[in-house]
C-alpha cells in the first residue's frame, strides 16, 4: 500500500498544489465564509466552511467517477448548473445589498445572521459550491492533470482525502481568522461597507457566470 503511494508521489504533489491554489484563491465561497464569520461568529463561519467543503468533496467524487467530465462535455447540463449557480449568487448579492442599505443590525445577508440555524448554514454553503460550474471544470482539470491512467484505488483515495483536508483546512482557516475579536469589531464599525462590497462582488461573479461562455 505504501509502495503504491510512493510510486505516485509526484502526481499527488502536483494535484495537491493545483487544488490548494484553486481552493485558496478569492471566490464567492471564501468571501462569504469571511463575511459569515465576522457577522454571525465562529460557529456559523465554520458551519458554512463545512458545507463548502462537502460540496467540493461531492464534485471530487463525481469527477473521479467520470460524471464531472460527462457533465462538462454536455452543454445542456452544464448550462443548467451555470444558470442555477448564477441565480443563486445574485440572490446572495441581493441579501447582502439589502443588509448594506439598512442602518439597523442585519436581519439577513449573504454573510448569514447569527439567528440562522447551523444546519441551514451548512446546506447554504453546500448549495453554493454544488451550483458552481467552475468547481466541476476545476475538479475535472485537476483529475486530468494529476490522476494517472490505471491508478490503484489507494491513490484515488489519497487524492480525495488529501483534497478534502486541504479544502477543510483552508475554509476553516478563513472562518477562524475572520471570527477573531479585532475582525468582529472591524465588521461592526464597517458593516454596511463590507456588506456592500460583498454584494458587489457576488453580483459581479453571478452576472459573469450567466453571461460568459464556460
Amino acid at each position: 500500500m505504501t509502495a503504491s503511494l510512493s510510486a505516485y508521489w509526484t502526481d499527488l504533489v502536483l494535484l495537491y498544489t493545483a487544488f490548494a491554489l484553486a481552493a485558496g484563491s478569492p471566490g464567492p465561497s471564501n468571501m462569504t465564509i469571511m463575511a459569515t464569520a465576522m457577522n454571525a461568529g465562529r460557529t456559523h463561519g465554520l458551519a458554512l466552511a463545512a458545507g463548502v467543503t462537502a460540496g467540493s468533496l461531492t464534485w471530487g467524487i463525481l469527477s473521479i467517477a467520470g460524471i464531472g467530465a460527462l457533465i462538462a462535455a454536455h452543454a445542456g447540463a452544464l448550462y443548467a448548473i451555470k444558470l442555477l449557480g448564477g441565480a443563486y449568487l445574485l440572490f446572495l448579492a441581493w441579501r447582502s445589498a439589502r443588509s448594506a442599505l439598512d442602518s439597523r443590525p442585519p436581519e439577513s445577508s449573504a454573510g448569514a445572521p447569527a439567528s440562522e440555524g447551523i444546519a441551514r448554514v451548512v446546506m447554504r454553503g453546500y448549495l453554493m459550491h454544488l451550483t458552481n460550474p467552475k468547481a466541476i471544470l476545476g475538479w475535472t482539470a485537476i483529475i486530468a492533470i494529476g490522476l494517472p491512467a490505471q491508478a490503484p484505488r489507494i491513490v484515488v483515495a489519497a487524492i480525495l482525502l488529501g483534497c478534502f483536508l486541504i479544502s477543510l483546512s483552508l475554509n476553516c482557516s478563513y472562518a477562524l481568522a475572520f471570527s477573531t475579536a479585532p475582525m468582529v469589531a472591524a465588521y461592526r464599525r464597517a458593516r454596511r461597507w463590507i456588506e456592500g462590497v460583498l454584494a458587489g462582488f457576488l453580483a459581479f461573479v453571478g452576472l459573469k457566470l450567466l453571461t460568459t461562455q464556460l
